[in-house]
């Protein structure tokens, strides 16, 4: 099969199993994951499938090949890199029972990334829904349809999607001190800056990213502590995509 191993290219781990590599490495541009290997990519769009922007370890094809398998799916993954108007990357308000605080997606009309959007089907979808505990009334994130013009997601060919779909985090995310969301800037230095800036985050988690990764990694009463000090410290926000959690995209009409 022609392409390159995932270990050649450099995006052979997880955050799954190195948490401090939060959101793992993305590749350096679009292309077909399938199985242990990156192909070529023969279109941009796919009509039969529901595009999702990822934000955090989605955009990682080792993070997404080590969801699918969970659930015995080995199917390819068109991974595309587009050009994102309106969405920044900011920091969950939860700690990740994974050991790291992830990204989630914020309402920033003037910023410009570069994010992945993921093309999936249907049991894929269901697969990153479960991952991010959609289906959950107490899981982490929602799904929502986030549409064009008030996010602009260009794909190379300089093509406009209609829209596409994110996860929001149900318990907002972490703000700067004049109260606007805070960036993701990496794992080890959003650790970092928390446990500098909070006594009892360090009495709970340790002192150094390694720490806290370590205890919190599969203890989840001490992460749900962790993300109730996040709420008594003040630091939480709205992510200002709230109001398109009631959205309906094409897969709720019945589409692709």
């Amino acid at each position: 099969m022609a392409g390159r191993t995932l270990a050649e290219l450099g995006l052979a781990e997880a955050p799954r199993d190195h948490p401090l590599t939060y959101p793992g490495a993305w590749p350096a541009d679009s292309g077909l994951l399938h199985g242990d290997r990156m192909l070529p990519l023969e279109r941009l769009v796919y009509a039969d499938r529901a595009p999702v922007l990822a934000v955090g370890s989605n955009a990682s094809p080792a993070q997404l090949r080590h969801k699918m398998a969970e659930f015995g799916i080995d199917g390819a993954i068109p991974m595309v890199r587009t050009r994102v108007t309106g969405v920044d990357v900011g920091v969950s308000a939860h700690v990740s029972r994974m050991g790291y605080v992830s990204a989630s997606p914020v309402k920033s009309p003037g910023a410009l990334r570069e994010l992945f959007v993921i093309w999936l089907d249907r049991r894929q979808l269901e697969v990153i829904d479960a991952s991010e505990g959609v289906p959950l009334p107490d899981g982490n994130f929602r799904r929502v349809w986030l549409p064009a013009p008030d996010v602009s997601v260009e794909l190379a060919d300089g093509q406009v999607l209609p829209g596409v779909y994110s996860y929001v985090n149900r318990h907002g995310v972490l703000r700067n001190g004049d109260g606007t969301p805070r960036r993701h800037p990496g794992q080890r230095a959003i650790l970092t800056q928390l446990l500098r800036e909070s006594a009892a985050l360090r009495e709970l988690f340790g002192v150094t990213p390694e720490e806290f990764s370590a205890r919190a990694r599969g203890d989840a009463a001490r992460c749900a502590r962790g993300t109730r000090l996040f709420a008594h410290h003040k630091w939480v926000t709205a992510s200002g995509l709230e109001p398109y959690a009631d959205g309906r995209g094409p897969w709720e009409h019945g589409r692709p």
